[in-house]
């Protein structure tokens, strides 16, 4: 299943939409900020119905991510815990994760180097 989107404000963010078995990939490429946030929003939380939701996010791509970002993987995180799933972030560029890491999200939800890690962590 491959679903892309692209929204139409500056620094387009694309989100793919791939599945492994019953887990949700999301390899996200361009910038995540406040423009994109509602976007990204509405791609981690409509799984569907998938009990427990399971999604990988895939940064390899994202060049940049501001605290919009941070507080979309937030909520995605608890929610997805509250329903007794999980979030996991694979591929963050060295930028993206130092940001991750400034903000303690790293010891939050599981950051692995790679989508397969991380599929498999």
């Amino acid at each position: 299943m491959t679903d892309t989107h692209a929204p139409g404000g500056p620094g387009p963010l694309l989100i793919d939409h791939t599945a492994v078995g019953d887990i949700r990939v999301l390899t996200l490429r361009g910038e995540i900020d406040h423009a994109v946030r509602n976007e990204l929003t509405e791609a981690l939380l409509s799984y569907g119905g998938a009990a427990p939701p399971k999604i990988v996010v895939d940064l390899s791509g994202v060049t940049f991510m501001d605290s919009s970002g941070i507080n979309v993987l937030i909520a995605a995180h608890q929610s997805m815990s509250a329903a007794q799933g999980w979030l996991r972030i694979a591929g963050a560029q060295e930028s993206v994760l130092r940001t991750l890491q400034l903000v303690g999200l790293d010891q939050v939800i599981g950051c692995h180097p790679t989508v397969e890690q991380a599929l498999t962590a």
